[in-house]
């Protein structure tokens, strides 16, 4: 059988993706000695990817597993099976808006037509202000959307923060928080149904880990 393919988010998570493989006795020492991507370990082949990637290739079945956060998973809606809660990259979705905006609440933008909100997580956002009753336009961006309120390219902002600093430096202030996120153990359900005698005990190993944090 082929190796256990296990796809790993480059970035923020990836010293505490790399410290729970290695604390339940994965090898992964040869991770981050060069450039590649792809690097075979044992029984374990490591992918390295993008975060917003790695829902897509554990769905599609480009990796058996993968060590991804939860705003991935819910903004991507990628089918896969989600197998623990890691309990690290701590960060949360929030609604924040320029601090002179605070005097209105939600409550009342729902009889002011629609309100703008710029985010680089639309179904995130559409989802929560569909719950809410309020009536929103989402404007997509790419990069910083502490930007979009203060040039007039939207009213407010959902966004991923940890510590709240940067929209504090940005004049925003936080309107409510709309749920946290941690890293998550995710498996391809295919993979996970034909490979559970292997992927089942790393499964027990990480949760307990994470359990003991």
């Amino acid at each position: 059988m082929s190796r256990l393919r296990f796809a790993l988010a480059q970035g923020v998570l990836l010293p505490d993706a790399l410290a729970a493989l290695r604390a339940v006795g994965l090898d992964v020492s040869r991770l981050g000695e060069d450039r590649r991507l792809v690097v075979p370990s044992g029984d374990i082949e490591f992918v390295l990817a993008r975060p917003s990637d790695i829902a897509t290739y554990v769905e599609r079945g480009a990796a058996d597993l993968g060590i991804v956060g939860k705003d991935v998973l819910m903004e991507s809606a990628a089918r896969v099976l989600e197998l623990a809660d890691l309990r690290f990259g701590a960060c949360r979705f929030v609604v924040a808006a320029p601090r002179e905006a605070l005097e209105r609440s939600l409550d009342e933008y729902r009889h002011l037509g629609s309100l703008e909100v710029a985010t680089k997580y639309p179904r995130v956002a559409e989802e929560h202000f569909r719950r809410r009753g309020i009536q929103v336009e989402i404007v997509k961006v790419a990069g910083s959307a502490e930007l979009a309120p203060q040039v007039g390219l939207a009213d407010w902002t959902v966004d991923l923060v940890a510590t709240g600093a940067t929209l504090a430096a940005n004049d925003l202030a936080i309107v409510e928080e709309i749920t946290t996120s941690t890293a998550r153990l995710i498996a391809n359900p295919s993979a996970y149904q034909l490979r559970r005698g292997e992927i089942a005990p790393l499964v027990a190993r990480l949760a307990t880990w994470a359990a003991a944090r």
